[in-house]
């Protein structure tokens, strides 16, 4: 494929993912704007505000000011008119992030992975910036420069990693197969760091698999707490659709919760509190009713769900070791130990990342602290996963995999062996034969093979 229409494909791509990302806001507060307030309401803050709230989805902190008319409508405080709100709703990061990493897989496959990506990016950056330039609301308003940055990112991420993954296993026939062709050199060293990450990815998506089963079970257990806070909060049938579109939209952001309390470090609903296995420690909680899902107390035994991230590193550890084993390539303990490193080490960054973007303030005063720690949940989930990913991938070998292992080598050899006799009768039955050679190769079958006929004239014969 031309180069020219792989850029352009990822320029419409990333168009087709800012569109989305924009619509799926648009659309919902149009129909509220018109049952709240009819045909006759200002639309001119309608735009302003799906710009905002997509950029706060892609990670932008939104610093917001209440008006005095509101604060004397509502009883607020005035100390609490000023306040940051940077608990990201990771909804629409995570669709832009996935979006981008199928544009990115289909320019590698096009053959223009690094092309792709960067059109992509640029594309989504022009919009970023026009997002940014023509949504301004007094009450809530982003930085610029974070405005920008920020949406750009996270596409390029997802674009490059999915083109990456793709161009690593295919060949781009440039800088990534040079550099491949560099990790092969190094021996028994090669697969580590493309074993790592696979790894790492098994053991995401299994935490990740974990900490959602477990927001369910919470769900059901505590349901009614939340219906408890939903009629606590009086409103009607459109004010309970636009709570539970909220709730939808913080959902991933709830489940990378579960994960810090899985991984025991837990997390915080305000200043001087905390949620994790070993206590639960809270004062006044907002009404809101998905916080109904908190438990109000916790035993220290509940310690013992920090095997759940240990099984998720075992998990990946006895994947990379099963794809190490089908691809006939054993290393030694260096090796593997390596792996397993790179495996905790890998699923530790991908925490800190989504506990920033999940932690933060979520409103004024005491709420100024609220989700996971960044260094406690990065070290606890990449510690436990690191143990469980090491005793699977350090354990001895099993007489079985040794048992798969000589019968692949055995099965090797017969091939090799096979072909080796193939190839000299092969060559022995197209080699012609020379003058003077003492035994001529003989090309014909033996069947047809006659001596010649004796002449009765010939005195020799």
């Amino acid at each position: 494929m031309q180069r020219l229409l792989v850029a352009l494909l990822a320029a419409f791509d990333a168009a087709i993912a800012a569109a989305v990302g924009l619509v799926v806001l648009l659309a919902p507060l149009t129909l509220l704007w018109t049952l709240s307030f009819g045909v006759t309401a200002d639309w001119g803050a309608l735009w302003p505000l799906t710009g905002t709230l997509w950029q706060f989805g892609h990670g932008v902190p939104l610093s917001v000011d209440v008006s005095t008319e509101v604060l004397r409508a509502t009883g607020i405080a005035p100390a609490a008119a000023a306040f940051t709100l940077s608990v990201t709703p990771l909804a629409f990061l995570l669709f832009t992030l996935l979006f981008a990493a199928r544009s990115g897989a289909r320019a590698a496959r096009a053959g223009a992975w690094l092309l792709g990506a960067l059109s992509g990016a640029v594309t989504f950056g022009i919009i970023a910036v026009a997002v940014a330039l023509s949504s301004h609301l007094g009450a809530a308003q982003a930085a610029l420069v974070p405005a920008i940055l920020l949406p750009t990112a996270v596409y390029l991420v997802g674009a490059v990693c999915g083109a990456v993954r793709i161009a690593w296993e295919d060949g781009d026939g440039g800088i990534l197969d040079r550099v491949h062709d560099v990790v092969d050199s190094w021996g028994d060293w090669g697969p580590v760091p493309s074993a790592a990450v696979r790894g790492a990815a098994f053991a995401v998506v299994g935490v990740t698999a974990v900490s959602a089963v477990a927001v369910a079970l919470m769900t059901l257990i505590r349901g009614g707490e939340v219906v408890a806070l939903f009629q606590a909060a009086r409103v009607d049938a459109l004010g309970a659709g636009v709570i539970t579109l909220g709730h939808l939209a913080y959902l991933p952001t709830i489940v990378v919760w579960a994960a810090s309390w899985l991984a025991g470090p837990g997390f915080a609903v305000g200043v001087g509190t905390a949620v994790s296995p070993a206590g639960t420690q809270l004062g006044v909680v907002p009404g809101i009713p998905v916080l109904g899902l908190l438990p109000e107390s916790t035993s220290i035994w509940m310690l013992v769900v920090i095997i759940l991230p240990i099984g998720a590193g075992a998990f990946a550890g006895w994947a990379v070791r099963s794809r190490l084993v089908w691809e006939g390539t054993p290393l030694g303990a260096a090796p593997r130990a390596a792996i397993a490193g790179g495996i905790g080490l890998l699923t530790a960054a991908v925490a800190a990342v989504a506990a920033l973007l999940a932690g933060g303030s979520m409103g004024p005063g005491r709420l100024a602290e609220a989700g996971p720690g960044v260094l406690p949940f990065a070290l606890s989930l990449g510690g436990e996963v690191l143990l469980g990913a090491a005793i699977l991938l350090l354990s001895p070998r099993h007489r079985d995999e040794l048992a798969e292992e000589r019968t692949d080598r055995w099965i090797a050899e017969m091939t090799a062996s096979d072909r080796s006799v193939e190839t000299r009768a092969h060559e022995a039955a197209t080699v012609p034969s020379r003058p003077g050679d003492a035994l001529p190769y003989v090309t014909e079958p033996v069947d047809d093979f006659r001596l010649p006929k004796r002449d009765p004239s010939d005195p020799l014969a």
